[in-house]
Parts: structure tokens; sequence; C-alpha cells
């Protein structure tokens, strides 16, 4: 089965078809995501959605990790801060935050990463995490370095 196509705003696709890179394989949630089932479906410098499964992603009691929601908040900010960033740059992440909420056992999960503080040398995302039902599951704070690629 092929993977959905992550949706990506014109200018961003123009900046990054400057310098011929892909950016499917770039802003794609890599192995660990992949992994994890991480499946990006917006991005954009202002907004990047994903959602992925708790089946596979769960601890011992059979609710989803804090780990899993963890690595789904971390990609999605850092996504974010490299579309930031734009193609000559690159983003790292140097702290994460995450409170949960709630547990799920069962499903998928949302998560949406907005911009906090969007500089020169750092970037901070706000991430929500939420399950079917639009419940708060999770929120994550993840501040990225900037730095010439």
């Amino acid at each position: 089965m092929e993977p959905p196509v992550t949706e990506f705003p014109d200018e961003v696709t123009e900046a990054f078809k400057q310098v011929d890179i892909d950016l499917e394989a770039l802003f794609s949630a890599g192995a660990l995501g992949a992994r994890m089932g991480i499946d990006v479906r917006y991005a954009s410098p202002d907004r990047v959605v994903a959602t992925m499964p708790v089946d596979g992603n769960t601890q011992p009691y059979g609710l989803l990790h804090g780990g899993a929601s963890a690595v789904l908040a971390e990609t999605l900010g850092s996504i974010g801060a490299m579309l930031h960033g734009g193609p000559e740059q690159i983003a790292v992440g140097v702290d994460l935050n995450v409170t949960h909420h709630r547990a799920v056992r069962s499903g998928s999960v949302t998560g949406e990463a907005a911009p906090v503080h969007r500089g020169r040398s750092t970037a901070t995302y706000e991430i929500v995490i939420e399950d079917e039902q639009g419940r708060r599951v999770c929120t994550g704070r993840l501040t990225c370095m900037i730095r010439p690629a």
C-alpha cells in the first residue's frame, strides 16, 4: 500500500524545489516515525498535522505509550521548524516537554503543531494531540535550534 502524500502549501513546494530536495522524504516522520505508523498529512511553517495509530504504540497496560506521544510531538514540531528555517538550514530539537492528559486504548490520535515563536536561531512549537473524539490526550512543546545546513 502506498503511503499517503503529505500536502504542502505552494510557497513551501517552490522554495524547496529550487534546491532540488525531496520534500516527502525530508519532511516524513523518518525511520522511527514510519515504524510507529506516523502519517504526516499537512506541513507548513504555520501548521503541521499527522496521525498515529494507538495499536503497536502501547505500554504494558494497553494504553498509548507516553513515549509514542513524545515522538509524535517532536516529529511535528521539528517539521514545522525545518519548514520555518527553509532549505538552507536545519532544525534540531533542544527541548521537549509533554504533558499527558488522558489515556487512549484504541483507534488513532491526531497531532497538530502550531508555532509559539519563530526566530532566526530558534523555533518553538506547541503540539496538541487528540483522540478520535477530539479530546486532548497530550500537550507538547518543542524548541528547535536552527542552524545552517
